[in-house]
């Protein structure tokens, strides 16, 4: 195993590009109460350089995420009656992603953990064909069959926090602090996939590689932070695929050490005890100024 203490740089962009060069990123989130996260993590991931994202959300959240936020475009999909996404989105989520060329999918952001939802994800997650990152809800679902990780063929990233980490295992343990990197290290090597677990220390692992964050604080212990993080690895992820700047891992690496950044200057200007997720978002600009060229 070996560990990582450096991380990756951004370059800077060439002056002869457009949008279509950093990345169309699908953002697979959302129901009924829980707009707010896929806006969260749509906003991520163009703060951290995504050329172009799409929120596929239930039909019934649509105008409501559409006027929340201006940048990303958004697409009403089928939805069971609970305003959460119905088994009947899997082949309308199958003709966006061949009809509009995205190169990276995020699946989890407030999903919900409705039936039908849970079956879309786990009918979804073994046929996608591009680089994908999945959080929240989009884990609760694979912790119903993990083992459907053992069929895709992409780049998978996961950002479980310690309790969707021990659904994924298997395990009642409420701490299991002294033996997270193994933990990470074994999942990550038994289904190929690269881990970011979240918490104090971020753990990010692809089964060989090992790096241990250091930025964050307390205050970022709060809601909609991961659907940030979601966004931002995406947003990495994407420009990496198209112009082969980072790998998926230092994509991953990058992502929780831009985020904690960015959380860490917003707690020296506002405390860590008033923090939301939203100055994340504040500050990433800040953030990535810090790590590109």
């Amino acid at each position: 195993m070996k560990v990582v203490k450096t991380f990756p740089r951004l370059p800077k962009r060439q002056r002869e590009s457009h949008k279509g060069d950093y990345g169309r990123i699908l953002i697979v989130a959302g129901s009924r109460g829980m707009s707010g996260a896929a806006r969260l993590a749509a906003e991520g991931a163009l703060r951290s350089g995504a050329g172009l994202v799409t929120v596929a959300t239930p039909k019934s959240q649509q105008p409501i995420l559409a006027r929340k936020t201006a940048c990303p475009m958004t697409y009403p999909l089928p939805e069971t009656k609970e305003g959460s996404l119905s088994l009947k989105a899997l082949p309308e989520i199958l003709k966006l992603i061949n009809n509009s060329q995205f190169n990276v999918i995020a699946l989890g952001p407030g999903l919900s953990q409705n039936p039908q939802t849970v079956k879309l994800v786990l009918s979804l997650v073994p046929i996608i064909k591009v680089p994908t990152v999945i959080d929240a809800d989009g884990l609760n679902a694979l912790s119903k069959d993990v083992n459907i990780l053992k069929k895709v063929k992409v780049p998978v990233i996961l950002t479980p926090h310690p309790g969707e980490m021990n659904r994924l295992i298997g395990s009642k343990v409420q701490s299991f602090k002294s033996s997270r990197v193994k933990i990470a290290v074994d999942f990550a090597k038994r289904y190929k996939v690269i881990i970011a677990l979240k918490g104090y220390q971020t753990v990010v692992t692809d089964g060989n590689k090992v790096y241990i964050n250091k930025t964050g604080n307390p205050g970022m212990a709060t809601g909609g932070s991961g659907d940030v993080l979601t966004g931002v690895i995406a947003g990495l992820l994407a420009q990496r695929v198209k112009s082969e700047i980072l790998t998926p891992f230092q994509a991953a690496q990058l992502g929780v050490y831009i985020h904690g950044l960015a959380g860490d200057l917003a707690a020296k200007d506002k405390g860590e005890i008033s923090l939301i997720a939203t100055d994340i978002l504040e500050y990433l600009p800040v953030a990535l100024k810090r790590v590109s060229g």
